[in-house]
């Protein structure tokens, strides 16, 4: 490895490869020093080796990111899919958010919809936000008793709130809306 990232609270090491980060990431490519040692931008320049820091990335958020980097695939679990998918936001990596967005998907809970709602709709993620309604569509009762549907924006309750399919008795609905407002202010 040529490069050193200190990530997170825990100031983990992660140890990478230059080349390999700015060849598959521009975001990468400007933070490693704006070109390769050889590149046409900086004949013979040699990026800074850092260590740069990271903290507010988890580790295994950021390692997720690099794992992907590296073999074009990511595995995720239900803790740091929403996190994962924020980052390949920031750093513009198209086919790691395609893949968080499935996963998601796959593993949507009543739990976790509303975060993966409220991160539909910070990043444009249009099929996760249809997927995200339906489903708290089909289980209204149960998501609105959760801190996720709590903790929505205004915007994001609006969207909800517009269907005409929610599955839970409008006096239940407007108690949650009030309680809603209640943590919110």
């Amino acid at each position: 490895s040529d490069v050193t990232f200190v990530v997170g609270r825990e100031q983990q090491k992660v140890f990478a490869h230059r080349c390999v980060l700015a060849c598959r990431c521009q975001a990468f490519q400007g933070m490693l020093g704006q070109g390769l040692a050889g590149s046409e931008d900086s004949p013979g320049s040699i990026p800074p080796q850092g260590p740069f820091i990271l903290g507010n990335v988890q580790p295994e958020v950021f390692l997720a990111v690099i794992e992907f980097l590296y073999t074009n695939s990511v595995t995720l679990n239900s803790h740091i899919a929403l996190e994962v998918l924020t980052s390949s936001v920031e750093y513009g990596l198209q086919d790691l958010c395609k893949l968080c967005v499935k996963f998601i998907k796959d593993t949507l809970s009543v739990e976790q919809v509303c975060e993966a709602l409220q991160a539909a709709v910070t990043y444009g993620q249009a099929d996760l936000q249809q997927h995200c309604l339906a489903f708290i569509e089909g289980c209204t009762a149960a998501v609105v008793r959760t801190q996720g549907f709590h903790e929505l924006s205004d915007v994001v309750l609006a969207r909800v709130l517009r269907s005409d399919r929610l599955a839970v008795d409008e006096l239940d609905l407007v108690q949650a809306v009030r309680e809603w407002a209640h943590v919110s202010s």
